[in-house]
Protein backbone atom coordinates (compact mmCIF):
# COMPACT_ATOMS: atom_id res chain seq x y z
CA UNK A 1 0.00 0.00 0.00
CA UNK A 2 1.52 3.43 -0.95
CA UNK A 3 1.51 6.36 0.69
CA UNK A 4 2.21 8.01 3.94
CA UNK A 5 1.76 6.11 7.08
CA UNK A 6 0.04 7.77 10.06
CA UNK A 7 2.51 9.80 11.83
CA UNK A 8 5.36 9.97 9.06
CA UNK A 9 6.90 12.57 8.24
CA UNK A 10 7.08 14.01 4.44
CA UNK A 11 10.54 15.23 3.68
CA UNK A 12 10.35 19.18 2.63
CA UNK A 13 11.58 20.10 -0.32
CA UNK A 14 13.63 23.43 -2.17
CA UNK A 15 12.87 25.08 -5.22
CA UNK A 16 15.75 25.71 -6.89
CA UNK A 17 16.09 28.63 -9.72
CA UNK A 18 20.06 28.98 -10.34
CA UNK A 19 23.01 25.96 -10.26
CA UNK A 20 20.91 24.03 -8.06
CA UNK A 21 18.99 23.34 -11.62
CA UNK A 22 22.33 21.58 -12.81
CA UNK A 23 21.61 18.02 -11.17
CA UNK A 24 25.80 17.83 -11.41
CA UNK A 25 26.06 20.05 -8.68
CA UNK A 26 24.27 17.88 -6.42
CA UNK A 27 22.76 14.89 -5.70
CA UNK A 28 19.27 15.57 -3.92
CA UNK A 29 16.72 13.27 -4.48
CA UNK A 30 13.01 13.00 -6.40
CA UNK A 31 14.69 16.25 -8.44
CA UNK A 32 12.29 17.60 -10.76
CA UNK A 33 11.03 19.90 -12.96
CA UNK A 34 8.66 22.88 -11.63
CA UNK A 35 7.83 26.80 -12.01
CA UNK A 36 7.12 29.02 -9.12
CA UNK A 37 4.65 32.17 -9.50
CA UNK A 38 5.46 35.85 -7.99
CA UNK A 39 9.63 36.16 -8.30
CA UNK A 40 11.87 36.64 -10.96
CA UNK A 41 15.69 36.13 -10.14
CA UNK A 42 18.08 38.66 -10.37
CA UNK A 43 22.11 39.14 -9.61
CA UNK A 44 23.12 39.92 -6.34
CA UNK A 45 26.00 40.91 -4.24
CA UNK A 46 25.63 40.37 -0.49
CA UNK A 47 28.35 41.06 2.07
CA UNK A 48 28.56 37.49 3.17
CA UNK A 49 30.41 36.21 -0.46
CA UNK A 50 32.75 37.90 -1.73
CA UNK A 51 31.12 37.72 -5.35
CA UNK A 52 27.69 38.01 -6.85
CA UNK A 53 24.99 35.08 -7.27
CA UNK A 54 21.48 34.99 -8.67
CA UNK A 55 18.10 35.66 -5.60
CA UNK A 56 15.29 35.06 -6.10
CA UNK A 57 12.45 38.18 -5.63
CA UNK A 58 9.33 38.69 -5.28
CA UNK A 59 7.69 39.70 -8.33
CA UNK A 60 3.92 39.59 -8.89
CA UNK A 61 2.90 38.36 -11.60
CA UNK A 62 6.20 37.14 -12.82
CA UNK A 63 7.15 33.51 -13.47
CA UNK A 64 10.55 31.31 -12.80
CA UNK A 65 11.03 27.74 -13.96
CA UNK A 66 13.30 25.33 -11.61
CA UNK A 67 14.08 22.02 -10.03
CA UNK A 68 12.61 21.03 -6.76
CA UNK A 69 14.15 18.13 -4.72
CA UNK A 70 13.56 16.46 -1.49
CA UNK A 71 15.87 17.26 1.54
CA UNK A 72 15.78 14.33 3.31
CA UNK A 73 15.36 13.96 7.11
CA UNK A 74 13.98 17.53 6.98
CA UNK A 75 18.13 18.51 6.98
CA UNK A 76 18.40 21.23 5.86
CA UNK A 77 21.98 21.69 7.58
CA UNK A 78 24.22 21.02 4.21
CA UNK A 79 21.75 22.74 2.22
CA UNK A 80 22.01 25.89 4.47
CA UNK A 81 25.54 25.92 4.34
CA UNK A 82 25.52 25.94 0.73
CA UNK A 83 23.41 28.23 0.42
CA UNK A 84 24.48 30.48 3.37
CA UNK A 85 23.60 34.27 3.18
CA UNK A 86 20.31 33.29 2.16
CA UNK A 87 17.33 33.01 3.75
CA UNK A 88 14.74 30.50 3.39
CA UNK A 89 10.89 31.44 2.33
CA UNK A 90 8.18 28.85 2.43
CA UNK A 91 6.22 28.92 -1.36
CA UNK A 92 4.42 26.14 -1.63
CA UNK A 93 1.18 27.82 -2.69
CA UNK A 94 2.95 29.02 -5.81
CA UNK A 95 5.02 26.12 -7.24
CA UNK A 96 3.44 23.95 -9.86
CA UNK A 97 5.33 20.81 -10.14
CA UNK A 98 6.19 16.91 -11.57
CA UNK A 99 6.39 15.62 -8.19
CA UNK A 100 3.13 13.69 -8.49
CA UNK A 101 1.92 14.71 -4.84
CA UNK A 102 1.42 17.60 -2.53
CA UNK A 103 5.08 18.87 -0.99
CA UNK A 104 5.46 21.35 1.31
CA UNK A 105 8.36 23.77 -0.69
CA UNK A 106 10.91 26.60 0.51
CA UNK A 107 13.22 28.72 -1.69
CA UNK A 108 16.40 30.62 -1.06
CA UNK A 109 16.64 34.41 -1.51
CA UNK A 110 19.31 37.01 -0.17
CA UNK A 111 16.95 39.40 2.09
CA UNK A 112 16.77 43.04 0.56
CA UNK A 113 18.33 44.75 3.91
CA UNK A 114 21.80 42.28 2.77
CA UNK A 115 21.81 42.76 -1.00
CA UNK A 116 23.65 45.09 -3.20
CA UNK A 117 24.40 45.45 -6.92
CA UNK A 118 27.21 43.35 -8.02
CA UNK A 119 30.42 45.26 -8.81
CA UNK A 120 33.53 44.61 -10.18
CA UNK A 121 35.29 44.21 -6.57
CA UNK A 122 31.99 41.83 -6.28
CA UNK A 123 31.26 40.14 -10.16
CA UNK A 124 29.36 37.72 -11.20
CA UNK A 125 31.46 34.63 -12.60
CA UNK A 126 31.07 33.75 -15.85
CA UNK A 127 32.05 29.86 -14.46
CA UNK A 128 28.59 30.40 -12.48
CA UNK A 129 26.68 31.71 -15.64
CA UNK A 130 27.95 28.50 -17.32
CA UNK A 131 26.99 25.94 -15.09
CA UNK A 132 23.27 27.19 -14.15
CA UNK A 133 22.70 27.45 -17.97
CA UNK A 134 23.72 24.21 -18.70
CA UNK A 135 21.21 23.04 -16.22
CA UNK A 136 18.60 24.85 -18.01
CA UNK A 137 19.75 23.54 -21.13
CA UNK A 138 19.22 19.57 -19.89
CA UNK A 139 16.12 20.36 -18.18
CA UNK A 140 14.12 22.92 -20.76
CA UNK A 141 15.87 22.79 -23.62
CA UNK A 142 17.09 25.81 -25.93
CA UNK A 143 13.41 27.56 -25.46
CA UNK A 144 13.69 27.15 -21.81
CA UNK A 145 17.65 28.53 -21.34
CA UNK A 146 16.36 31.58 -22.98
CA UNK A 147 13.46 32.09 -20.97
CA UNK A 148 16.21 31.89 -17.84
CA UNK A 149 17.99 34.79 -19.41
CA UNK A 150 14.47 36.86 -19.83
CA UNK A 151 12.90 35.84 -16.21
CA UNK A 152 16.50 37.00 -14.81
CA UNK A 153 17.61 40.55 -14.03
CA UNK A 154 20.96 42.05 -13.68
CA UNK A 155 22.42 41.71 -17.03
CA UNK A 156 24.65 44.93 -16.93
CA UNK A 157 26.39 42.90 -14.10
CA UNK A 158 30.10 43.01 -14.60
CA UNK A 159 31.08 39.52 -15.74
CA UNK A 160 34.26 38.09 -14.90
CA UNK A 161 35.64 35.63 -17.43
CA UNK A 162 37.32 32.68 -15.20
CA UNK A 163 36.59 29.86 -17.47
CA UNK A 164 40.02 28.84 -17.94
CA UNK A 165 40.96 28.65 -13.97
CA UNK A 166 37.40 28.85 -12.68
CA UNK A 167 36.72 30.03 -9.35
CA UNK A 168 33.52 28.98 -8.79
CA UNK A 169 33.58 25.48 -6.53
CA UNK A 170 30.91 23.50 -8.83
CA UNK A 171 32.22 24.50 -11.85
CA UNK A 172 31.55 22.07 -14.93
CA UNK A 173 32.67 21.65 -17.84
CA UNK A 174 30.69 22.61 -21.10
CA UNK A 175 30.44 21.58 -24.84
CA UNK A 176 31.37 23.68 -27.58
CA UNK A 177 27.80 24.25 -28.04
CA UNK A 178 26.87 25.29 -24.51
CA UNK A 179 29.86 27.42 -24.59
CA UNK A 180 28.81 29.36 -27.73
CA UNK A 181 24.85 29.36 -26.50
CA UNK A 182 26.06 31.31 -23.17
CA UNK A 183 28.34 34.12 -24.98
CA UNK A 184 25.67 34.48 -27.99
CA UNK A 185 22.80 34.87 -25.16
CA UNK A 186 25.59 37.36 -23.25
CA UNK A 187 25.96 39.16 -26.53
CA UNK A 188 22.56 40.11 -26.93
CA UNK A 189 22.10 41.68 -23.56
CA UNK A 190 25.51 43.90 -23.75
CA UNK A 191 26.85 42.03 -20.80
CA UNK A 192 29.90 43.26 -19.34
CA UNK A 193 32.53 40.38 -19.72
CA UNK A 194 35.81 41.14 -17.87
CA UNK A 195 38.83 39.05 -18.84
CA UNK A 196 40.77 37.71 -15.44
CA UNK A 197 44.21 39.12 -14.96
Amino acid sequence: MGGLQIGEMQDPYFFGYGSLVNRATHDYPRATRARLTGWRRAWTHTTLREVAFLSAVPAPGAVIEGLIAAVPGHDWAALDERERAYDRHPVSHAVDHEAGHPVDVQVYAIHKEKAAAPSIRHPVLLSYVDVVVQGYLREFGVEGARRFFATTDGWEAPILNDRARPIYGRHQALTGDERGFVDHELRLRNARVIERV
